[in-house]
Order: C-alpha cells, then sequence, then structure tokens
C-alpha cells in the first residue's frame, strides 16, 4: 500500500470514528432542564440524637479514651445509668429527601430518621426547618414529613413506576457523603427485584451512582417525574458498584396515603411459605416449563388455610396476574388491602384450579413451627431412597401442624443421601403423594418411578420446602 493510500485510509477511519462519536453524544440525554426544574424540591435531612455523654474520672473506673474498643465498650456498658448524664449532639446529615405537597410534606426513607429525637430538613436556599414525623413504615424503609412554612414550597411531579421500563434513562439527586444537589445518571437495569430482607417491596434496580447520602432522595425519569425513592445499593466496598435498587413511587404513595389516613400500613397476607419453581419441580407437578410459586407450607388458621390452598398448590396467577417468579406472589399480594377478595389459577395434582380466598393482614412477626421431638419405634428400612424412617408422634403433628409424615432416623448411602436429607427430616409428600403412615410411605417408594423427576416435600427445623431428584434403573 502506497503512503498516499495509507494516509487516505487513515483519515478516512478517523472522520468516520469522529462522526460517530458525534452522533452517539447527540442521541444522550441532556438532563440540564430537568436539574434546573426538579432541584428546589429536594431537601437535606438531617437529625439530633441525645446520647449519653462519655464519664471519665469515677471512682475505680480507668481513662475510658486510653482503653481498646472492646475493653471501652466493656467498662461503658457496667455504668450506670443515672452516672451518665444526657447531651444533645450536633446535627448530622444523614440523607435526602423531597417535598411531596405544597402544605410541606416530605418523603424520605425510614431509616434517614429512625430512632431520631430531632428532625431537620434544609431547602434549596438554605433556610432549615424543623419536621415532624407524621408516620413511618420500616417494612418499606418510607417515612412521611410534615414542615410548616408561610412561604410557597416548590414540589415534585409524581410519575409513575409502572411505566417504566429497563434501559430506559433516570436520574437522582441527593446529598452524597453531604455533598448537596449531587446529580448522578444511568438506566433502569430490571423492575420487580426482591431483596433479602424485604420482598413485599419490588425494587426498581438501577446503575445511577448513589452513595451514603442520597437515601430517600428522588429517582427521576426523562419528564422530570418522579419513579422511585433511592433506598438501598448492593457493594462489597462500602461505596457504589453498579447496583442501586430504589423504592417505586407507586408503592410510596399508597404508603403516604395510608399513613394520612390512618397513621398505619397494611398489607395482604395470604399465610403462606413458598419456593422457586426450577425445571425438575415443574416436571414433577405436571407444568410445562419452570413457572409459579410452589406452596412449601401452609400457617395455620391463616388466608390460604381457612380459603382451601393446600400444601403443593402451584400459583400460576393471582388476581389475573401471572407469577412467573415465586418472588412475583409477595408484591401482587402486598398492594391489596386484608380483607380484600382474590382469584387465583393453581395447578393441583396436575390439574389446573381457581380458588377464590379472602386476603387478611400481614403480621408483625411470624412464629416458627416447634421442632420435633423423639420419634415412636416404628420403623421402615429397606427402601430405594436408602434411609430408615418412623412414624411421627402425635405431639410432632401439634408441635409442626402437619396431619402426617415420617421423620429420617438414619440416612445410608444412596438416593437419600444424595439429596441432602438428614435425620431429623420430616417427610410429609413424596411424588405428590400425601405421606400419612409407614405403608404409605413404603408403597409409594416402591412405586417411584426410574428415570424422571421425582417431588418430595421436607420440613427441617420448622421450615419446609420441596427437593427433587431422580432413580436409576
Amino acid at each position: 500500500m502506497s503512503v498516499q493510500r495509507w494516509l487516505t485510509v487513515t483519515v478516512t477511519l478517523l472522520l468516520l470514528s469522529w462522526q460517530s462519536a458525534v452522533l452517539a453524544r447527540a442521541n444522550l440525554p441532556d438532563f440540564t432542564d430537568l436539574v434546573e426544574d426538579a432541584s428546589p424540591a429536594v431537601v437535606n435531612i438531617s437529625t439530633r440524637q441525645t446520647a449519653p455523654q462519655a464519664v471519665n474520672g469515677l471512682p475505680g473506673m480507668p481513662d475510658m479514651e486510653g482503653l481498646p474498643p472492646i475493653f471501652r465498650e466493656f467498662f461503658e456498658r457496667g455504668i450506670p445509668q443515672e452516672r451518665a448524664p444526657r447531651q444533645r449532639q450536633a446535627p448530622q446529615s444523614l440523607g435526602s429527601g423531597f417535598i411531596i405537597s405544597k402544605d410541606g410534606y416530605v418523603l424520605t426513607n425510614n431509616h434517614v430518621v429512625a430512632d431520631a429525637d430531632e428532625i431537620f430538613v434544609r431547602l434549596d436556599d438554605r433556610r432549615e426547618l424543623t419536621a415532624e414525623l407524621v408516620g413511618a413504615d420500616p417494612r418499606s424503609d418510607l417515612a412521611l414529613l410534615k414542615i410548616e412554612t408561610d412561604d410557597d414550597l416548590p414540589v415534585v411531579r409524581i410519575g409513575k413506576s409502572a411505566d417504566l421500563k429497563p434501559g430506559e434513562w433516570v436520574l437522582a439527586i441527593g446529598s452524597p457523603f453531604g455533598f448537596d444537589y449531587s446529580v448522578t445518571a444511568g438506566v433502569v437495569s430490571a423492575k420487580g427485584r426482591s431483596l433479602p430482607n424485604e420482598n413485599y417491596v419490588p425494587f426498581i434496580q438501577t446503575d445511577v451512582a448513589i452513595n451514603p447520602g442520597n437515601s430517600g432522595g428522588p429517582l427521576f425519569n426523562l419528564d422530570g417525574e418522579v419513579v422511585g425513592i433511592n433506598s438501598q445499593i448492593f457493594t462489597r466496598s462500602g461505596g457504589f458498584m453498579g447496583l442501586s435498587f430504589a423504592i417505586p413511587i407507586d408503592v410510596a404513595m399508597d404508603v403516604v396515603a395510608q399513613i394520612k389516613d390512618q397513621g398505619s400500613v397494611q398489607r395482604g397476607w395470604l399465610g403462606v411459605v413458598i419456593q422457586e419453581v426450577n425445571k425438575d419441580l415443574a416436571e414433577s407437578f405436571g407444568l410445562p416449563r419452570p413457572a409459579g410459586a410452589l406452596i412449601a407450607q401452609i400457617m395455620p388458621d391463616g388466608p390460604a388455610d381457612t380459603g382451601g390452598l393446600q400444601v403443593g398448590d402451584v400459583i400460576l396467577s393471582f388476581n389475573g396476574e401471572d407469577i412467573d417468579m415465586s418472588s412475583d406472589l409477595p408484591h401482587a399480594v402486598g398492594r391489596l388491602r386484608p380483607g380484600t377478595e382474590a382469584s387465583l389459577v393453581v395447578m393441583r395434582e396436575k390439574r389446573r384450579r381457581t380458588i377464590t380466598l379472602e386476603v387478611g393482614a400481614l403480621p408483625e412477626d411470624g412464629a416458627a413451627a416447634a421442632p420435633a421431638s423423639a420419634p415412636q419405634s416404628q420403623e421402615a428400612e429397606d427402601n430405594r431412597l436408602g434411609i430408615s424412617v418412623a412414624e411421627l408422634t402425635d405431639e410432632q403433628k401439634r408441635n409442626l401442624d402437619v396431619r402426617a409424615g415420617v421423620v429420617v432416623r438414619q440416612v445410608r448411602p444412596g438416593a437419600g443421601a444424595m439429596v441432602g436429607l438428614r435425620n431429623g427430616d420430616i417427610i410429609t409428600n413424596l411424588n405428590n403423594k400425601l405421606i400419612d403412615s409407614i405403608e404409605t410411605f413404603e408403597t409409594v417408594t416402591r412405586e417411584l418411578p426410574s428415570n424422571r423427576s421425582v417431588s418430595m416435600r421436607v420440613i427441617r427445623q420448622g421450615r419446609a420446602s420441596y427437593i427433587t431428584f431422580r432413580l436409576a434403573d
């Protein structure tokens, strides 16, 4: 290739690269107007707590500041309360929030204001107002505040989080690490995420940079509407790693309405323990593909118990909403008010059924079933699973709230050991059949099919779940 030709090709490639960069930049959104319009309604939130004052110089007490933290904590725990006068700390900037109404209602995260003695809201013009905590909902991590002022307050525009789509641009405004009115942008990564500490909130996952101080701040769409409240991040370092989670504004405004109307928040509840349906479970229960929420356990006298649901039912639809993943069910149920009638489509004994029941109220705390006590002596040992089992006592049935089952006494090398069975496990269902006696267990075990997925319901330490296995010829 001649030098002239090489130069021509090089210049052409550079021009094409520059043109592509210009076009790509031209297609990126411009957030300047959105930020200018929305920022005045975003606020910084700080709190003050009254804490015990450190005490030194008490008779027989060492110098606290000179001790390692672990010993300092030990000695401070021993200080009588009357010897520890309380002192007011300076306000600490903890998070963000936003004004949702002209009369001064402010929305933020519950963890931003939890346990605060005083709450302060700083506006964009640097005015600092004392806020009243109207109400909070720790389960959704939301808190509603109220500030009083004679001036007109700027407010955000509320959007609809249900209309969000993965890949859509979103923007956050908040105070990460105390840097007020910081703006970060990204896209919606996914919707309807359940987190380990809360499965009743269908979180919006984004890649918007969120850090400590952003909590409680608004998440905007390109129309300048609030579609979420920035709440949590996933991190191994303590800082942003590309996984941020926001509470959908539809959920938040429902919480706000309930706090205003009745001072607390109620959610629907079925009273079931569910698990995901994998490929093997789907085959065992006669489903064409993995879908739905498998009922592994039913709370006694709960809505599911009195409404006709059974252990082993796979919930495929709830009030007309398809349940594709098991995490979809708590989101759908939690949106209903207690006392609402709901229609469910379930797969039972490989047939679809429609069940109508009344949704109950989600309790604050759940009670775990009691552990099993010693079994009776009647046992079965020779079976295709390679396990020894015994009858359940009447006391065990009462404690576990089960009608029937057998308890595993010994696990030998074989199929039972390979699927992780342990001594003390309770087997209540095998191959979609209720195990009501040793004789039934022996019969069902002899008739287990080969080279096909078989399901087994096991209760371990009060918790029930389904497992699957295959037996060779």
